[in-house]
Order: structure tokens, then sequence, then C-alpha cells
């Protein structure tokens, strides 16, 4: 058994390749996911699924309502923008990013850190296909780290956690490359930012679009059934 790691994850494509990153590097993950009041909570299925197959010490779901502020498609009544193409997506910041919410998870994973000994946490974060996360940013991370040696105990002992970002300058098709090398079966995973009641993806929001263009890209055929056009 290696050193314990906190992993993020979502149930989606990015998290579940960090998590058999960390697997694969010898660490022992402690995953992390949240019920935050998100539309697509059908996620939150497919982060159980993979953190059973890919296996981990421990999956911890945590309870917070961003609702309560909404300012996002995926946490308020705001429609998820719809394209027919991915040539369509802009790079402004779209109305999908949720207001601070990196730093919100961070700081969970930060506590999960402390509590389970941990010196590392491993974060899906990209800032290539899709640009248009602020909280996505190699700067953001490395800010994160210095704030995090100031604000624990761990780190104020000499102790202070790496944030590990294996996927901030990958393509989404170097990505699911890597993942497919270690086995990962992106048939549990879930994307979609807007899927039916039955989680089946939409093929159209920014989230699909990227990811079917990522799975075209490594020439391998998404899992995934999406909903007919």
């Amino acid at each position: 058994m290696g050193d314990p790691a906190v992993v993020l994850l979502s149930g989606g494509l990015d998290s579940t390749t960090v998590l058999a990153i960390a697997k694969d590097r010898g660490f022992d993950p402690y995953a992390l996911s949240f019920r935050y009041g998100q539309r697509h909570a059908v996620e939150l299925e497919a982060a159980r699924r993979v953190a059973e197959a890919i296996g981990v010490a421990r999956h911890v779901v945590a309870e917070i309502d961003l609702r309560v502020f909404g300012g996002s498609a995926l946490t308020a009544d705001i429609d998820v923008p719809k394209h027919d193409g991915v040539t369509e997506i802009s790079d402004e910041i779209p109305v999908t990013y949720v207001p601070a919410r990196n730093t919100i998870f961070l700081s969970f994973a930060l506590a999960y850190a402390e509590t389970v000994g941990a010196q590392d946490i491993f974060i899906g974060v990209n800032a290539l296909d899709y640009s248009g996360y602020p909280d996505c940013r190699p700067e953001y991370i490395a800010a994160f780290e210095r704030m995090a040696r100031l604000a624990t105990k761990a780190g104020v002992n000499g102790n202070g956690v790496l944030i590990h970002t294996p996927l901030i300058h990958m393509t989404k098709a170097e990505i699911i490359r890597t993942g497919t090398e270690l086995g990962v079966n992106y048939a549990l995973t879930s994307s979609c930012y807007d899927p039916s009641a039955s989680g089946q993806p939409c093929g159209r929001c920014d989230s699909c679009l990227l990811r079917l263009k990522g799975f075209k890209e490594a020439g391998l055929t998404d899992p995934l059934l999406y909903q007919a056009a």
C-alpha cells in the first residue's frame, strides 16, 4: 500500500483518468466527490462506479448546496448551451462555470488530506482543450498550494500539500489515450452537463462535444450511447 492521496472524483472522463494515474503512481487513493446541487447528479453514480472499478481506500461524497448562490447553468435554472459542433464553443468564460467551484472543492480536499495524513491531492484540471475556466490555470493551482501551506496545521509544521495536475497540459485526446493505456473503462463515466433522467448524454453541450472530439482524435470510439439528435 502506497502513500495516501486525495483524488477529486466527479465521475467524468478527466477525474477518472486522474484517479487511474494516481493509482498507477503507487498512491493509495481517497476519492472525494460532491453533491453540490448540480443538475447532472447522475455523475455521482458514475463516480461510485469508477471508484469501485479502479479501487480506492475510501470514497466520500460531501454534501454542499451551491444552488443557494446559483450563478451557473449547472446550479441554477439557466439553460445549458447546446451547439451543433465543437467550433461553435466560445473562448469566453461559459455560463457552465460554477463560481469558485475548484476553490471550494480543493478546500474540502485539503481538510480531507489532513485527516488521512495525505500530502498529495490530485485534480483533473485542464488548461488546453477548454481554457474558459479561470480555476483551471496553472497559476491558480500554484497559488492554492502556497495558501495551503499557510492555512493548515500540516503546512505550518512543514508538511504542505502538493497538488498534482497531470492533465493540465494535455489535449482531450491525450487524456483519453493515457487512460486507455491504464485500463480505464470510459463506459463507467459521465461527462454531460445536461443528461437525460436516465443519465444518457445529450451530445451537444460543451462537455459532450469536447469528449467526442477527443475520442475521434485519439482514434477511439466513445463507449457512451448519446441521445438521438
